[in-house]
């Protein structure tokens, strides 16, 4: 797949002065019948859309249309002040070179796929005699083979879980499975058969890594049927304990089976199935993993898009975006009939290497498999909108409460964390319509040597002009509506000089939220520039919710300082040292005792540790003798 810098775009040097439908108008004219990718620029240049072509010449015209197209994308072709052009061999490539970009750009009138996360799998390592079997989630670059995708972590615990019960196969390290001498717990309740203290033969153990893959791959039925075998045999040569074994490893694989509930499919073995369901200008896309015959988890996902898209326009495009970067199935099963259905097969055909069919099924097994993904994306996407209205609720609360023009869809909320002025930390937490917005939470490190150890308004200063000053260079990044400061006047005055600095005080609404005499929450005060202290009436919906922003607020500043803190605790002074690995400063260590009685150590006594040179002997004293 192509990438944008991989081909020259087409007319990058060419910018007329007019914008809108005349400056598409004087593009056209040189565009070939040929299949590309456009994008469409904004006169700051952030990317208002990115579309693909059959005919770049032929869509692109389209848009000198203006008075046909709706209001919204009216509006997308008055702003627009430059496009840009890619020429690409197949309207295939144009497809998935689009929805690279898309993912990418994040362009504002594109059907965006959001939170969109790798997924974890069952790592079998090939790397050592005795095989461990581990979550993985990440690049591949570990030997071994990968199982998955799984929908969460979740699910590749419940079925790590009853396969450890299964097959008893180790999950240890392999620092820990060398350094043991007799087997741990995990032997003594049946989850670990202990190949590192020689409990079971390295042969033996590799038959269970083996049924445990065949397990994974779908072949578990011929599997239970050679168990089956094994333990009537081991029940007719009287071997009842070892007949016993093999019952409850079958017993363990049934419940792996029947771990996630519902249906597991019987007319295949790997497939995703893909259902959306629309209603008042908000999706819901559900997607379900079968892997092996087996229910992997299901994801939940809530595409950005308009009213006027419809329903199956934005499957689509959630279907070219999320196989983007993750492995694509056999089968893929969706409940809408999808406009570029033949485009999507052979473009991730190409990805995978083989042949992906895309169906919409009408009747059987799969169709009751997409009723059901339907049913859970109506559910869901009712909790959300549920959940929204709510929010909306709350935040229009805050609009009154604090006189805006409108109600406030992004609010940051700030709050520092130091103990004495040590491990000093700034921190802020973002919260919507959609609620906290946790991805987008940030934290600062006090790094300004002028700023007093405990002086709360200098860390406060600091943080404001390091977060706006990037704001004001910034035009991609989204302006908060209201900032909540965890403080009173004094914490107040010190970001607005701040913001005054920089000019960004007309561009966002600055609050601080002072705890009530004696800490006493629900009567804190509220201070706003050019506006008398005020108070909320006790007991209401708006009042709890500051509360609840404040002490989330509190929460991320001060488990941030905790986990700096934790991390200086345990570094040692040695780790500055050149030449000093964990090898020699665990043998430093070992022959004085601590890192102190290292610095009061002579260069001959340094120079009598195993792996000490007397020139690094010398080199160690130096550090810590000047």
């Amino acid at each position: 797949m192509p990438s944008p810098e991989s081909k020259k775009p087409l007319h990058k040097d060419a910018k007329p002065a007019a914008h809108g439908p005349s400056l598409i108008a004087d593009f056209v004219s040189r565009l070939p019948l040929k299949p590309g990718v456009y994008r469409m620029f904004d006169e700051h240049g952030n990317v208002l859309y990115v579309g693909k072509a059959k005919s770049l010449k032929k869509r692109v015209t389209a848009y000198t249309s203006y008075k046909r197209h709706p209001i919204r994308i009216q509006r997308m072709i008055r702003a627009t002040h430059d496009m840009e052009f890619v020429v690409c061999g197949s309207e295939t490539e144009a497809l998935l070179l689009e929805a690279s970009l898309i993912k990418r750009l994040k362009p504002r009138y594109n059907i965006l796929l959001r939170d969109d996360k790798s997924f974890p799998y069952i790592l079998v390592r090939k790397d050592h005699p005795a095989a461990q079997i581990t979550k993985h989630r990440g690049k591949r670059n570990i030997k071994g083979d990968y199982y998955g995708p799984f929908a969460s972590a979740g699910a590749v615990n419940r079925t790590l879980d009853t396969l450890q019960r299964a097959f008893r196969l180790r999950n240890c390290s392999d620092s820990i499975y060398e350094a043991r001498t007799r087997p741990c717990m995990l032997h003594q309740i049946k989850r670990c058969s202990a190949p590192c203290t020689g409990e079971i033969e390295l042969e033996d153990y590799a038959q269970l890594i083996g049924d445990a893959e065949d397990f994974l791959t779908g072949k578990s039925a011929a599997l239970r049927q050679r168990l089956q075998q094994q333990m009537s045999d081991a029940s007719a040569d009287l071997k009842f304990e070892k007949a016993a074994e093999l019952r409850d490893r079958l017993h363990a694989m049934s419940q792996v089976s029947g771990a996630s509930g519902g249906i597991n499919p019987t007319t295949f073995a790997e497939g995703d199935v893909i259902a959306i369901h629309s209603e008042g200008g908000q999706s819901c896309v559900q997607v379900f993993f079968y892997r092996a015959g087996q229910n992997w988890g299901n994801n939940s996902y809530f595409p950005r898009h308009t009213k006027e898209d419809e329903t199956a326009e934005v499957l689509d495009a959630f279907i070219a975006q999320f196989y983007l970067n993750k492995p694509i199935p056999k089968r893929i099963f969706v409940n809408q009939l999808l406009p570029n259905k033949g485009l999507l097969e052979t473009g991730l055909s190409e990805r995978a290497g083989r042949n992906v069919k895309i169906s919409n099924p009408a009747r059987g097994e799969k169709k009751l498999l997409v009723d059901r993904a339907m049913k859970n994306a109506q559910e869901a996407l009712a909790r959300k909108m549920a959940e929204t209205a709510s929010q909306q609720r709350l935040l229009t609360d805050l609009q009154k409460a604090f006189d805006l023009e409108e109600m406030p869809n992004r609010i940051e909320v700030y709050d520092n964390s130091h103990i004495q002025g040590t491990n000093a930390v700034g921190a802020f937490i973002v919260a919507g319509v959609e609620g906290f917005r946790k991805k987008e939470y940030r934290t600062f490190n006090i790094k300004d040597v002028e700023t007093e150890p405990g002086d709360d308004y200098g860390m406060m200063r600091e943080v404001f002009r390091r977060r706006f000053s990037r704001l004001m260079k910034d035009d991609q990044l989204e302006w908060p509506d209201v900032v909540l400061i965890d403080g009173g006047k004094g914490q107040l005055s010190a970001v607005k000089d701040t913001l005054d600095e920089l000019g960004a005080t007309e561009k966002t609404t600055l609050v601080a939220i002072a705890k009530g005499p004696e800490r006493n929450a629900g009567r804190e005060t509220f201070f706003m520039p050019g506006r008398a202290p005020f108070t909320l009436p006790q007991k209401t919906p708006a009042l709890y919710y500051l509360q609840r922003l404040r002490d989330e607020a509190h929460r991320f500043a001060i488990g941030t300082h905790r986990a700096k803190r934790k991390k200086q605790m345990i570094t040692s002074p040695l780790d500055g040292i050149t030449g000093i690995g964990p090898g020699r400063k665990k043998a430093l260590l070992a022959h004085f005792g601590s890192a102190k009685a290292v610095k009061a150590a002579a260069v001959e006594d340094l120079a009598l540790v195993e792996g000490v040179s007397q020139k690094l002997a010398r080199q160690i004293h130096d550090y810590f003798n000047e």
